[in-house]
């Protein structure tokens, strides 16, 4: 038995009420938040907390935060996890998909139109120059990315280490990335019984400031409980391995094994179960293995994907699409390239968020139990840790991309050099939001290209 339209209220001076929110309310909300979702993870969590504990009063304070460990935990985009699990504790299965569907169907149609622009008019004057703003401003993003999580991931602070070892790992080894997330986890759970008092410390230093946690209602309580059963879990795992399965047996079928279609479905199904750390830590491991191993896109692409990603709504890891997009449109498998970079645009998109339904549907009733799981939260201080030297990476390897057009050791670009230290700078020092430091550039970009300054 699933919750339906329980809703619980902040309750921060005592035990929360329970009451009923219709469907169709649950609904538009959903709907409205999958077009004005920018700012990334923390912007749109940020957004949720203030709309549905704040203003609505549609879950507790004590709940969205557990809810947001959980999420944590897992792999795949967090706001999105956290979206269709406040949907599930409120109207069930189909509060989830509608809440976890509606997060990212804006996003699929507004990349889709960017990709297709990118690829038919990208090398037009106007669009050449909105993306050599653009470029710039993803290399200061993500290092802003390395330094933001850094400060909150070095607890202890020799947790430095675990992220120097990824990022010497991956950069200078080339060791894949699924290896470096298991040694860290590893790491960090070995070091969490070596040292346990370090570790405590630490949880305890995170927890200072926390809003005090509220008792939940016996209703609400019931109904998580009477979800945790085995028949439900094996229900939703035969019905998510049965959702990946079918279109996968059919693109085996109409193209075959080997074909781009085939590697897509099967490579991107991989990074969506061992990628941790976010959008920029994903990009890290997909720019490895689609530049390096399956040579589908250029490091340029992967640059220009994400700071097309950066200016849209819904999660930052859509950044997938596109490059599903342009591996299926370098390599077509149909007559017509625009039908193949759209086929498989889909089907990067599919595998990339199928699992965060799974995940959530299945773990949500074993929250609070999970959260208890010290030895898991070690490992998983460990991967975050190695996600930091991951970004790193990224940032290094996009850096010598873009600052360095005629490769390493040659000419510094001074334009890409300029924007990206304003960039930086602005998203250090100030709240500008991310959105608009990327339009800005783009903006930057293009009067400096009409004005012949910027590109051929």
């Amino acid at each position: 038995m699933e919750p339906d339209g329980v809703t619980v209220s902040p309750g921060r001076s005592g035990p929360a009420d329970a009451e009923r929110v219709p469907f169709r309310v649950a609904l538009a909300y959903w709907a409205r938040l999958g077009f004005v979702s920018f700012g990334g993870p923390a912007g749109q969590i940020a957004m949720m907390h203030r709309d549905l504990v704040d203003n609505r009063r549609w879950i507790s304070e004590d709940r969205f935060l557990h809810a947001l460990n959980y999420c944590m935990l897992l792999p795949g985009p967090e706001a999105q996890q956290l979206a269709i699990y406040i949907g599930w504790l409120m109207h069930g299965t189909r509060g989830g998909i509608a809440a976890g569907a509606f997060f990212v169907i804006p996003s699929i149609t507004i990349l889709w139109s960017l990709s297709a622009v990118y690829v038919l008019w990208g090398q037009v004057p106007a669009v050449a120059g909105l993306l050599a703003g653009l470029k710039p401003v993803v290399v200061a993003l993500v290092l802003a990315a390395v330094l933001r999580i850094g400060r909150s991931a070095f607890r202890p602070r020799w947790l430095i280490a675990i992220a120097a070892a990824a990022f010497a790992a991956i950069f200078l080894a080339h060791v894949p990335f699924p290896i470096v997330i298991l040694g860290a986890a590893l790491a960090g759970a070995a070091a969490a019984r070596l040292w346990p008092r370090a570790f405590e410390r630490a949880e305890a230093g995170a927890a200072e400031g926390l809003p005090p946690t509220a008792t939940d209602t016996e209703e609400v309580r019931r109904r998580v409980a009477g979800s945790a059963s085995w028949p439900r879990a094996l229900r939703i795992l035969a019905t998510g391995l049965a959702l990946w399965a079918v279109p996968f047996w059919i693109v085996r079928t109409a193209w075959g094994a080997g074909s781009v279609f085939d590697q897509e479905y099967r490579f991107f199904t991989k990074a969506a179960l061992v990628t941790f750390g976010g959008a920029y830590s994903v990009l890290a491991y997909v720019t490895q293995a689609a530049v390096e191993t399956f040579r589908w896109i250029s490091h340029a692409q992967a640059i220009d994907g994400l700071g097309l990603a950066e200016t849209t709504p819904g999660p930052l890891v859509m950044v997938l699409q596109f490059v599903g997009f342009l591996a299926a449109w370098n390599h077509p498998e149909t007559a017509a390239p625009l039908a193949s970079a759209t086929l498989g645009a889909l089907l990067t998109t599919w595998v990339t968020f199928l699992p965060c339904f799974i995940f959530v549907f299945l773990g949500a009733p074993y929250m609070d139990f999970l959260q208890k799981l010290s030895g898991l939260s070690a490992a998983m201080k460990g991967v975050t840790a190695a996600v930091v030297g991951i970004i790193l990476n990224l940032a290094v390897v996009f850096g010598i991309a873009v600052l360095f057009p005629s490769g390493a050791g040659g000419p510094v670009d001074p334009f890409a050099a300029a924007v990206t230290l304003v960039a930086f700078v602005v998203l250090l020092f100030s709240r500008i939001d991310a959105i608009w430091v990327v339009l800005g550039g783009a903006a930057v970009g293009l009067a400096f290209r009409l004005l012949g300054r910027v590109g051929p």
